[in-house]
């Protein structure tokens, strides 16, 4: 699932990915253009909201394209996301 908060007064959104704790298990990075598609930046975190997630903070109108990996190299799409050209999923914030 992905939120997305209304722009700020400086023009930035906030774009929170939340999965399902534990599904898949183990851990579990959300990767994109955002990052430079680096593992190691956005780990999903658990929350006391039974979900994991975490969140980036790009300008209005930036769109986003994005994975999720999961412990032993496996990519998977958020099923709320819409796929691009690729395998990756697009969002436009």
């Amino acid at each position: 699932m992905i939120k997305t908060s209304k722009p700020g007064r400086d023009g930035t959104v906030r774009v929170t990915f939340a999965l399902p704790e534990g599904q898949p298990g183990g851990a579990v990075s959300v990767v994109g253009n955002f990052n430079d598609w680096n593992p190691h930046t956005h780990p999903l975190r658990k929350r006391a909201n039974q979900t994991r997630s975490a969140a980036v903070t790009v300008k209005a109108g930036t769109t986003l394209q994005f994975r999720y990996l999961a412990e032993g190299g496996v990519w998977f799409d958020d099923e709320t996301a819409p796929a691009g050209q690729g395998a990756d999923a697009v969002i436009t914030v």
